[in-house]
């Protein structure tokens, strides 16, 4: 009878900590599960409330016949003070043994794949011998360069099932901190990796498909209450906002002030996150470490209450990054703040979870200070809980609840993602068809190089275990007889000890193929880049095998921020160049089945290869996109110079050809009595439009433009092609880019066929730009949509 409370104790703890992301208590799990499978996959569950000795009758929190905001409301009004606050910061949840709910961790990652990325002693998912690995698919800079909309929906999907599969075998969250969906506005930014790439649109679209494919449960895309709508799994787009800086010159993103123009903040910066909240209808926002104009993200009321809750309607929670309200104290000191302060401010301005230990501290002390109210506390709970209810973490979702080992590193999942690969690989030079290889006739390889024989370097960060590595030396082995050599030492390639062995290699060998470029060592997240120049003798190393080696020599690049390559761009002896991103697990198959043939790549840059001269005009604090004070503007949209390649840059084995027969398209827009025209700042000597223009906000915005392209294959190989659609603002508006994407289509021709595609803009979409205010505007006059090198004319004018 002594021991009785004791075991009573345990046994409470056991089934309250039901799976192993809702506690660090790991060991008790065995008492009531087998290999560390939960007996319980969600919270009101009448068989586990009675080995808690409760009735879950008693929990209105558990009534399904309730709506999910009345039963969050419920669990809240049952908590005190000091619980409230524990539920609000991620590294401080406890269970409450009472109430028979369970302690919640947040933090899951899952970028390009499940990570085990996740709170400092270990990730809320992890693998074991239950579960080994998860397929990891392509760093997102690769997988974007496939502009292949259905492909990154499909990639979501993957994801969100073996994470859901994982958290069925107590390996994994509900809640995943993913895409990053930040803008690349400078070169050397260490996390371009993460990313989309340049084009708020481009980013924007991706962050929509992939939102989608991790949340959406088929059948139940849209329902008449989002808030109620049921998830696979919970996203979280980030992060909000003017975040791409790591470390510049001392200038931490901890600390940063990023001053930002109204223009490029509408325009740039916010436009993914609204996307993502309004068309992805993401169940999350993260705001970033760093300040805009003055103010914390995290502590910024016009962001995250007005522009995320209010204006953009978010169905669910915002987080911080983790520590960024401590941060607000301990490095910013904004405010000369305290940690009451800091939290109080935070709460107002809309933040509902802290990933760190900030609220569960000081919210307690703050409501009793009289700094903020209570019910600031309940709201931001609700929100956090109904999300939670959405995604079954109380009632379980039985259409998901089935999925096990056998849905994690399928083999149609891990040929998804040599598909990723082979889709995102960007062929930039391509001397006298030299590829595809043909392995008749070529049976000898030298593979040189740091990443010849690549496996972690592959799946980037932000990544998990993989399902199996195939690096580029397994890969190439399958179509000959292979001779490696590492050519350097390291990936920095400090000294040139190793390149004689790796010219020797070259010699002999049929063809040789040099894989080059940077890692995790050199660009990632705390890590931005110094220049756009290959690491130490690298460029040594490329020049003197080339020199030596028999036709033809093919450079590989794996890396994903920009490289100036622009000496074996030029170099004559290097006859064909590949840019391959991190390509994931798989990375050396596709990289394989591309030089072979196997494969016709199709991929397009998302970013602007710069030449190396370009970081040295403006410093990576200057947060403008266009050119000011003598500094060049930045991304395709804005810099004029000479590149390496070009945004949307990439060849094919084949060729296409476009035709479309549109003539000029009008727009004819009969304004009423309440809608205003809008001035715009004309170049001088340009003719001003009687009505230059009218904010998109008082439009209807119904006018949409249709029209037709048909890509022929005029070569003699299969392939896809990128249809780029950009949209060219009026001749002499000031500031305005010089051409913007609206849309685009990955569509695959067979060899001397054609398929159609069609498009149809919205006009206040395509056509608006954002003035020095912040306004979006729709401009009368002659618009163009240039679609490769075909231009159709849109002239749109207002009359009342």
């Amino acid at each position: 009878m002594a021991n009785k409370p004791l075991f009573i104790f345990l046994l409470s703890h056991t089934i309250l900590s039901f799976s192993v992301h809702f506690s660090f208590a790991r060991p008790f799990n065995a008492n009531l599960v087998d290999d560390g499978i939960p007996k319980f996959l969600h919270v009101c569950d009448p068989a586990r409330y009675k080995l808690l000795g409760l009735d879950m009758a008693d929990f209105a929190f558990c009534d399904k016949s309730l709506s999910y905001e009345v039963r969050a409301k419920d669990l809240v009004d049952r908590l005190t003070l000091v619980e409230k606050a524990q539920q609000m910061g991620d590294h401080n949840g406890t269970d409450i043994t009472r109430l028979g709910f369970p302690k919640y961790m947040w933090w899951s990652e899952a970028l390009h794949g499940v990570a085990d990325v996740g709170p400092e002693g270990g990730g809320v998912s992890f693998f074991d011998v239950v579960v080994p690995g998860a397929t990891s698919f392509p760093n997102v800079i690769l997988t974007a360069a496939s502009f292949n909309q259905t492909l990154w929906k499909t990639i979501g999907k993957v994801v969100s099932t073996e994470g859901r599969a994982m958290y069925n075998l107590g390996r994994a969250g509900l809640t995943f901190w993913s895409p990053n969906i930040n803008v690349v506005r400078d070169p050397r930014w260490g996390r371009a990796l993460e990313t989309a790439g340049e084009d708020p649109f481009v980013v924007g679209v991706y962050a929509v498909n992939y939102v989608r494919g991790l949340q959406d449960i088929e059948g139940q895309e849209n329902t008449s209450d989002p808030n109620s709508r049921p998830l696979k799994v919970s996203a979280c787009c980030k992060h909000f906002t003017a975040y791409d800086m790591e470390d510049y010159n001392g200038i931490t993103r901890l600390v940063y002030n990023a001053k930002v123009a109204e223009q490029d903040l509408v325009e740039t910066f916010n436009r993914p996150f609204e996307m993502c909240v309004k068309e992805g209808d993401v169940s999350s926002v993260m705001c970033s470490f760093n300040q805009v104009n003055g103010f914390p993200t995290c502590a910024d009321p016009y962001l995250l209450k007005k522009l995320v809750r209010q204006d953009w309607n978010l169905h669910g929670y915002i987080v911080a990054d983790c520590d960024s309200v401590l941060e607000m104290v301990v490095r910013q000191k904004w405010l000369k703040s305290t940690g009451e302060d800091a939290s109080a401010y935070s709460l107002k301005a809309g933040l509902d979870l802290d990933c760190g230990e900030y609220y569960s501290k000081f919210l307690p002390n703050a409501v009793t200070q009289g700094k903020v109210k209570e019910a600031e506390m309940d709201k931001s709970l609700i929100y956090l809980l109904v999300t939670l209810m959405r995604v079954g973490f109380f009632d379980g979702i039985p259409s998901l609840a089935s999925l096990g080992k056998n849905d994690i590193c399928s083999k149609q999942h891990t040929e998804l993602a040599a598909d990723a690969a082979r889709q995102g690989i960007v062929l930039l030079k391509n001397d006298i068809e030299t590829l595809p290889l043909d392995p008749a006739k070529f049976k000898s390889f030298a593979l040189i190089g740091p990443h010849a024989n690549a496996t972690e370097a592959m799946i980037g960060n932000y990544a998990g275990v993989p399902c199996k590595y195939v690096s580029p030396l397994e890969g190439f082995s399958a179509f000959g007889r292979v001779t490696y050599e590492k050519g350097c030492p390291d990936i920095k390639c400090e000294n040139d000890s190793l390149i004689q062995s790796a010219v020797t290699a070259a010699k002999n060998a049929d063809a040789t193929l040099l894989f080059m470029g940077i890692n995790l060592e050199l660009e990632r997240e705390w890590v931005d880049r110094k220049d756009l120049l290959l690491p130490g003798h690298q460029t040594q190393l490329i020049n003197e095998v080339a020199e030596a080696s028999k036709d033809p020599v093919i450079l590989v690049i794996m890396a994903a921020g920009v490289l100036d390559i622009s000496f074996a761009k030029n170099n004559p002896k290097i006859k064909s160049i590949l840019w391959v991103g991190y390509p994931g697990e798989q990375g050396g198959n596709a990289i394989a089945d591309v030089v072979f043939g196997k494969y016709n790549p199709g991929g397009r840059l998302p970013l602007t290869w710069y030449e190396n001269s370009y970081v040295d005009k403006l410093p990576m604090t200057s947060m403008s996109l266009r050119q000011v004070d003598n500094y060049p503007g930045r991304t395709y949209k804005f810099f004029n110079g000479s590149t390496v390649y070009p945004f949307g840059y990439g060849l094919s084995y084949t060729s296409f050809y476009y035709e479309q027969n549109s003539t000029e398209k009008s727009i004819d827009i009969k304004l009423n009595r309440l809608q205003h025209c809008h001035g715009l700042p004309y170049n001088k000597g340009n003719q001003n439009q009687d009505c230059p223009s009218v904010p998109v906000d008082d439009l209807s915005c119904n006018h949409e433009i249709s029209f037709e392209i048909t890509v022929q294959n005029v070569g003699k190989k299969n392939g896809s092609d990128v249809v780029l659609v950009y949209s060219v603002p009026p001749e002499g508006i000031h500031g305005t880019p010089m051409k913007q994407v609206v849309g685009f289509e990955r569509v695959y021709v067979e060899a001397k066929q054609s398929k159609t595609v069609k498009f149809s803009l919205n006009v206040c979409k395509s056509f608006n730009i954002v003035d020095v205010s912040g306004y979006r505007l729709l401009p009368s006059g002659l618009h163009k949509i240039i679609v490769g090198d075909k231009s159709i004319p849109v002239k749109i004018s207002y009359n009342r």
